[in-house]
C-alpha cells in the first residue's frame, strides 16, 4: 500500500509541480505526517525531492525529473478514457472499487500533459449510468476471491443437489454473472443457480 502511495506522490509532483504537504495529503486522503514520512522515504531512495520552506514553499521534484507513459494518439486517449469512465459498479461487485480508483488516478497522472488534457475533456463529454440498480450480490466478490486463489467451491451447499466446482473464470454477459468450472469441460453455472456457496480452504491446480 505504501509503495503505491509513493508512486502516486511522485506522479503528482512531476505533473503539477510544487505542492504543499497539505495538498498532497488532501489528494491522497492521508495525514500530513504520513506525507512527510513518505517524502523522507523518496529522498532516501535517491529521488530528487526538494523541500522548500516558507509561505511560498512546498515539495517539488528537482533536476527536471520526469517519467512518462507516452505514445498514445488523441483518439486512443479518448477511447481509453471512455473505458476508464464506464460504471465502476462492476468493481463494487468484485470488491475492487478502491483499488480501481487508485489505479485510474495513477494511470492518468502518468500521462503527458497533452494526453491528460484530452482525458479531462473526454470525461466531461461522456457519462454512463450504473449497469445494475440493485446492490451487488455478496457472493460475486466471494467467488472472485475463489477464482483468484483457485479455491474449490461448493454451490447450493445447504441443499441435497450440492455441486462441487473448480472456479476457473468469473464472467458477466447479457444473461448476468456465471462461473466456469475448470475441471468439467468448461461447464458454466449462472449466478441464479449458485444458491448458498461455501468457499473451501482446499485449492486446485489450473
Amino acid at each position: 500500500m505504501r509503495a503505491s502511495r509513493l508512486l502516486h506522490i511522485l506522479l503528482l509532483l512531476q505533473n503539477r509541480g510544487r505542492m504543499t504537504a497539505k495538498m498532497l495529503a488532501t489528494e491522497l486522503e492521508v495525514a500530513q505526517r504520513t506525507i512527510l514520512r513518505d517524502v523522507d522515504a523518496l529522498t532516501e531512495a535517491g529521488l530528487p525531492i526538494v523541500v522548500i520552506k516558507g509561505n511560498q514553499g512546498g515539495i517539488e521534484l528537482g533536476f527536471n525529473y520526469r517519467t512518462r507513459l507516452t505514445g498514445l494518439a488523441e483518439d486512443e486517449a479518448e477511447a481509453l478514457t471512455v473505458l476508464l469512465s464506464q460504471s465502476r459498479q462492476i468493481l463494487d461487485c468484485l470488491d475492487m472499487r478502491a483499488a480501481g480508483d487508485r489505479a485510474i488516478a495513477k494511470l492518468v497522472e502518468s500521462f503527458p500533459d497533452r494526453v491528460r488534457e484530452t482525458v479531462a475533456h473526454t470525461r466531461v463529454r461522456f457519462a454512463f449510468n450504473d449497469l445494475w440498480a440493485d446492490e451487488p450480490d455478496v457472493r460475486i466478490a466471494a467467488m472472485a476471491k475463489a477464482v483468484k486463489e483457485q479455491c474449490i467451491v461448493v454451490l447450493r451447499s445447504t441443499e441435497a443437489q450440492r455441486q462441487i466446482i473448480h472456479p476457473m473464470m468469473l464472467c458477466h454477459g447479457p444473461a448476468g454473472w456465471s462461473v466456469v468450472d475448470g475441471k468439467v469441460g468448461g461447464a458454466t453455472t449462472a449466478l441464479r443457480d449458485w444458491g448458498d456457496i461455501n468457499i473451501s480452504a482446499r485449492h486446485f491446480a489450473s
